[in-house]
């Protein structure tokens, strides 16, 4: 059993069963009473935000997550196969524990998969992708500079917003939080 004092971000912590990520947390001495941690945490499994304060020196359970490097290889119908980058190993990952990441997974693209006792909880993306834009609507001729945007279909089949003067066949940089056009890439 750890305390309010091993709290950290990116800990995660087994409550009532479930397993919560520690986003953010603060410890608080208010001038009078006993000092407080105060935290925000996000369920791994169904992605929940929750706020919970914790008096210092209470004791939590913390869960051993193991994050580790893999290659996105291929869909495989309902799952995901990845492979180790350290020994090889391929190891599949159900549609539910990759979620909305698989609107931004490549083959052969790097990612991170935490794992707890040998199950995969979730799959860290880097920040941003570079996509190709496979269907957009012609842009229009003046519509070059305006702050417009369009729908555009990218190669894994995702549905962005694009300023105007993008067309198709054109790479973009895409946010993988937001879903968001960064901006083009030569």
């Amino acid at each position: 059993m750890a305390s309010t004092a091993d709290i950290k971000n990116g800990v995660v912590l087994s409550i009532d069963g479930q397993l919560w990520n520690v986003i953010e947390f603060q410890h608080v001495k208010p001038g009078k009473g006993g000092a407080f941690v105060r935290t925000k945490l996000k369920n791994v499994v169904s992605g929940k935000t929750v706020d919970r304060t914790y008096n210092a020196g209470a004791k939590i359970e913390i869960e051993n997550v193991d994050r580790r490097d893999f290659t996105y290889l291929y869909n495989d119908g309902d799952s995901f196969v990845f492979m180790d980058v350290a020994d090889y190993d391929q190891i599949s990952v159900p549609a539910t524990v990759v979620g909305d990441a698989k609107n931004f997974l490549l083959e052969n693209q790097q990612v991170q998969i935490a794992m707890n006792n040998g199950n995969p909880l979730y799959i860290e993306l880097p920040a941003s992708v570079v996509l190709e834009i496979t269907y957009t609507e012609p842009g229009l001729q003046g519509d070059r500079s305006s702050a417009g945007t369009k729908a555009a279909t990218v190669e894994t089949g995702y549905e962005i917003q694009v300023p105007l003067f993008v067309e198709q066949g054109t790479k973009v940089k895409v946010d993988t939080r937001t879903g968001d056009y960064l901006g083009r890439v030569n």
